[in-house]
C-alpha cells in the first residue's frame, strides 16, 4: 500500500508519523511478528503432509495470504506513528486476527476455510475502515484509505465464496482473490474518478521499512532452525542423522549469508538515495515473498531429510529440496536488482546448477540431494565473497 510521508499539522493531531520522529522498529511491532513464527512453521509442515502439486499450490496460497496480512500492516506502521495509542490498538487487533488465521492453516482447505477467509477479509477491511476516521484531517491519507477499502471489498467476494465451496473451486477463487489484492497494490489502488495513489505520495521511511523486511526474513530462517532442531531431537542416534543435521544448519547459514551480502546491508541507504523510492515500496513485498517462500520450502525439505536421510528421493521431494533454494535465489536476484540495478552472475548460475543436478538427485538418497543443494548455495556465497574481496564498498545504484 503506497503511503506518503506526513506533513506537520496541529489540527486534530492525526496519528501519522512525524518526519522528525524515531525511525526504529518498536517492541510492539516485534511482538506482532511472533504470530508469523507459528504461521510459517505450520505452512512448512503443511507442505509435506501430502507431496503433490495441488498441495504445494495450496501451501503457496496460504503463505501469500499470511504474508499479505504482515506486509500491509507493516506499511501502515511505516506511515502511521506506531507509538500512538490508536495505532497500538490496531496492531494488537490485527495480531489477534493473524493468530486466528494461523490456527486454521492445517484445515484451511477442508473444514475451516470460511474461518480462514473471513478472518483475512476482516483484517484488511477492518484496518482500512479503522483508518478512515483516523485520517479525516488529512484528505490525501483518507482518500488512500478509501482506495484500499474498495479494493479489499472487491476481493472479499471470492475470498468468502471460496470459504464456502470446496476442492478446486476454493483454490481457484482464493487465487483470484489474492490476484486482486496483489495487483491492486502494484497498481497503487486505482479507482474511478479518484485514480491511483499519486507517485508523489509513494514515499517510505527507509530505515523502518527495510528493517521490518529484514526482521521477517530472519523469522523465516527461524522456521528452518526450528525444523532442524525439532526433527533431530526425534531421530539422532545414527551418523546419517548427524550429517543431515549439519547439512540443514549449514544451508540455513548460507541462506542468511547470501541474503545479507551487500544488498541486505545497503538497502536502507539505497531507498533513501533513490530518485523513485516507490520502486522499492512497490517491489519489496514481492521479492521478499519469493525469498521467504524459498526458505519455508527449504525448511520443509529439512523435515524430509532428517526424517529419512538414507531414503531415495522421489520427484515430489526432489522438487521441495531443490525448489526451495531455487525460489530463494530467484527472489534474491530481483532483490539485488532493486538495490544495484544489476544481477550477479552467481544468481542465475546457481539456478542453472540446481536445474542441472535435478535429474541426478532422483537416483540418490535424500541426504545427498540436500547436500547437492547446499553445495550450490555454497558456490553462490563463495562467488559473492570473491567478487567483493579487496574491492571498496559498492554504492547502491542512484538512477532509480
Amino acid at each position: 500500500m503506497p503511503f506518503a510521508r506526513p506533513e506537520p499539522s496541529a489540527e486534530g493531531r492525526p496519528p501519522l508519523r512525524d518526519p522528525d520522529s524515531p525511525r526504529r522498529v518498536t517492541l510492539l511491532e516485534l511482538f506482532f511478528d511472533l504470530v508469523y513464527v507459528v504461521a510459517l512453521s505450520l505452512i512448512s509442515r503443511n507442505l509435506i503432509t501430502e507431496a503433490s502439486w495441488e498441495h504445494a499450490f495450496q501451501s503457496l496460497l496460504l503463505l501469500m495470504a499470511v504474508w499479505w496480512t504482515w506486509a500491509i500492516t507493516t506499511l501502515v506502521t511505516d506511515m502511521y506513528d506506531p507509538q500512538r495509542p490508536e495505532i497500538k490498538l490496531l496492531i494488537t487487533v490485527v495480531m489477534f486476527g493473524a493468530l486466528l488465521m494461523t490456527t486454521t492453516i492445517p484445515e484451511a482447505f477442508t473444514t475451516r476455510g470460511l474461518v480462514f477467509a473471513g478472518t483475512y477479509v476482516a483484517i484488511h477491511l477492518g484496518r482500512a475502515l479503522y483508518l478512515l476516521p483516523a485520517s479525516r484531517h488529512r484528505p490525501p491519507a483518507q482518500r488512500r484509505a478509501v482506495r484500499v477499502c474498495l479494493w479489499f471489498s472487491v476481493s472479499a467476494i471470492p475470498w468468502l465464496v471460496g470459504g464456502v465451496v470446496h476442492g478446486y473451486a476454493r483454490e481457484t477463487l482464493w487465487a483470484l482473490a489474492l490476484g486482486i489484492d496483489y495487483v491492486g497494490f502494484r497498481l497503487a489502488y486505482p479507482i474511478p474518478r479518484i485514480g491511483a495513489v499519486p507517485e508523489t505520495q509513494q514515499t517510505v521511511t527507509a530505515e523502518h521499512l527495510s528493517e521490518r523486511y529484514q526482521q521477517f526474513y530472519i523469522i523465516a530462517l527461524g522456521d528452518a532452525i526450528l525444523v532442524t532442531g525439532t526433527m533431530y531431537s526425534i531421530s539422532h542416534s545414527e551418523l546419517e542423522n548427524l550429517a543431515a543435521f549439519a547439512v540443514a544448519f549449514i544451508t540455513t547459514l548460507l541462506l542468511w549469508r547470501i541474503y545479507v551480502h551487500k544488498s541486505g546491508e545497503l538497502l536502507p541507504h539505497a531507498i533513501s538515495r533513490a530518485r523513485q523510492p516507490s520502486r522499492f515500496l512497490l517491489s519489496a513485498p514481492y521479492t521478499h515473498l519469493l525469498m521467504v517462500a524459498g526458505v519455508v520450502t527449504t525448511a520443509a525439505g529439512f523435515d524430509l531429510v532428517l526424517h529419512d536421510p538414507t531414503g531415495r528421493t522421489p520427484p515430489a521431494w526432489a522438487a521441495i529440496l531443490l525448489g526451495g533454494p531455487a525460489m530463494f535465489l530467484a527472489g534474491r536476484a530481483a532483490f539485488e536488482y532493486e538495490v544495484f540495478s544489476r544481477v550477479s552472475i552467481s544468481r542465475p548460475g546457481g539456478l542453472l546448477a540446481l536445474l542441472t543436478i535435478a535429474p541426478v538427485v532422483l537416483f540418490l538418497p535424500m541426504l545427498l540431494a540436500a547436500l547437492g543443494a547446499m553445495l550450490v548455495l555454497a558456490g553462490v556465497a563463495l562467488s559473492d565473497y570473491l567478487r567483493s574481496r579487496g574491492r571498496p564498498p559498492e554504492d547502491p545504484s542512484p538512477p532509480h
